[in-house]
């Protein structure tokens, strides 16, 4: 398993975690399988959004002599009712199910206390300036959270809270039909088939906005959604008109900017272990680019997908790098000192280029690639 560190955390999470589907389902009969499994393969990070107090209890069993392997991502705000998970932002409600949840789990604290799902910048204000971030100012203050963290669907709402200061986790939506979509706060436009029915182009603003903006300010993402909950997986149901597999689910979430981890919503052991199997994958088995370019209903031309197609270079550019750091420049405006220090980090920068161009005849989705290496030449300086 490789480790990423989870934005300044000072967390280092595997790139595979996993969600908490697989604990809920099968009347809870994997809950000991599933951690055993996640163990095994060096899966150390979980996410706990539902607030179901028998996979609260089962998971508290099974982590007994183990917990201090594994990284939790629990949920502020998600309550038990009638059976069933309901958001609450009743602050009562909040803390009778955080304190619930510390009882069930068997621990005193968390490492990332989540707010739940915020999908408007009205709801985000309303969180920021009221009750539920006092109650985890608290929390943190008590230790029994390590780090907040927020859940969001919405780049606008998510990135308001990101350049606050008041986060330093973001658990996000991403995959490649998600992120053509743009900012609203009905995330069921997100799966809505309709909405892919024209002619989709390259990456909404807003979403590239916020990835720079995570990596900018060292919040780290932890990935949900890195299938579509499933559709991307059945070419009958992909909004792209065509299948993916999980590995190109995977590595295309893992190569956003700020992502350190991409929560599998595995359901069994063979599921987990399928994503897991990312991490032997070949460089084929896991790109994505060759998929991109023959979607029917979408078109990422002249958009660099930082897949690496365009590899080699004959004078050890990593191009797909250069260009990330361009396109996060631009996205800001001006060049961020993190994204200007990891460049600056490179063995070979944009103004080693020969411009020979053959990096452009490998490219899937005809990026002007030696345009960008004079530009990425000319605002870093080398």
């Amino acid at each position: 398993m490789n480790y990423r560190e989870l934005g300044k955390t000072g967390l280092m999470v595997g790139e595979i975690g996993i969600g908490c589907e697989g604990f809920v389902d099968h009347d809870g009969a994997l809950a000991e399988p599933l951690l055993d499994a996640a163990q095994q393969a060096g899966v150390n990070c979980i996410d706990l959004y539902t607030p179901n107090p028998d996979m609260r209890t089962r998971l508290g069993k099974a982590l007994r002599g183990r917990r201090e392997k594994f990284v939790l991502q629990a949920h502020l705000c998600t309550v038990w009712k009638n059976g069933q998970y309901e958001r609450t932002r009743k602050i009562e409600e909040v803390k009778a199910g955080f304190a619930d949840l510390l009882e069930r789990l068997e621990t005193d604290h968390i490492e990332i206390g989540m707010i739940h799902y915020v999908d408007s910048l009205e709801d985000w204000k309303a969180v920021a300036d009221g009750p539920v971030m006092r109650l985890a100012k608290e929390l943190k203050a008590q230790g029994k959270i390590r780090h907040i963290g927020l859940s969001s669907h919405n780049p606008l709402s998510a990135r308001a809270a990101v350049e606050s200061g008041l986060i330093e986790v973001l658990m996000f939506s991403i995959n490649p039909c998600y992120d053509l979509q743009p900012a609203g706060e009905d995330c069921a436009a997100l799966w809505d088939g309709r909405n892919y029915e024209g002619a989709l182009v390259n990456m909404d603003p807003e979403r590239e906005a916020l990835y720079e903006a995570c990596s900018r300010l060292g919040v780290g993402i932890t990935v949900m959604k890195a299938f579509g909950g499933g559709d991307l997986l059945n070419a009958r149901l992909s909004p792209a008109g065509r299948a993916l597999t999980p590995l190109q689910c995977i590595h295309y979430a893992l190569t956003r900017p700020a992502v350190a981890a991409v929560m599998s919503g595995a359901h069994t052991v063979e599921e987990l272990l399928q994503s897991v199997s990312y991490e032997t994958a070949s460089d084929a088995e896991r790109d994505y680019a060759a998929a991109f370019a023959s979607f029917p209903k979408i078109s990422w031309q002249g958009h660099c997908m930082y897949c690496g197609h365009c590899a080699p270079c004959p004078v050890g550019i990593d191009v797909a790098s250069v260009s990330k750091f361009l396109n996060l420049a631009k996205a800001q405006g001006q060049v961020p000192e993190t994204v200007r220090e990891h460049y600056a980090l490179l063995p070979h920068t944009a103004g080693e280029c020969a411009g020979c161009g053959a990096c452009e005849g490998r490219c899937p989705f005809g990026v002007k690639v030696t345009e960008n290496m004079r530009q990425a030449a000319s605002l870093f300086g080398r």
